[in-house]
């Protein structure tokens, strides 16, 4: 394995990380609930539900965010090397497994690993294991 170090940017990421673990920690604080997206676009579904607009605006600045970042710097060219059958059979698998998991890999892998809870860290076992293998099969041994 060798680092590409021209595109190596530890700080950046390092940064980022912050960044997630500074708003994930301001939301508990603030609404007493965990950040888990899919949790969160599960309220915005339900108008008028609680905090219905707290929710609605962390998800705005998901999505400003890039647009934010893009404004200082140029951003990485988003090159997607699947068809689209793929992409939407994938997308529902996770949608099954962030249902059947009572969370996904925000709620369980950032905010529930950092709270040391055992359901999130075997739940964050299962799917990082689950998404290595899956890899390993569809470009190893299925060569897709």
């Amino acid at each position: 394995m060798s680092i590409d170090w021209i595109n190596f940017t530890p700080w950046t990421s390092l940064c980022g990380g912050a960044l997630i673990g500074l708003a994930i920690s301001l939301f508990v604080l603030a609404n007493g609930r965990i950040a888990g997206i899919s949790g969160l676009l599960g309220g915005m579904i339900q108008f008028g539900s609680e905090g219905w607009c707290e929710k609605a605006l962390f998800l705005l600045g998901l999505m400003i965010s890039p647009l934010l970042w893009g404004a200082f710097t140029v951003l990485p060219k988003i090159e997607i090397n699947s068809e689209w059958p793929a992409l939407i059979i994938a997308g529902l698998l996770v949608g099954v497994g962030t249902r059947y998991g009572s969370g996904c890999t925000s709620g369980h892998g950032v905010c529930g690993v950092s709270r040391l809870s055992p359901r999130s860290i075997v739940a964050t076992a299962c799917f990082m294991t689950t998404g290595f293998a899956t890899v390993y099969v569809s470009r190893h041994v299925l060569g897709v």
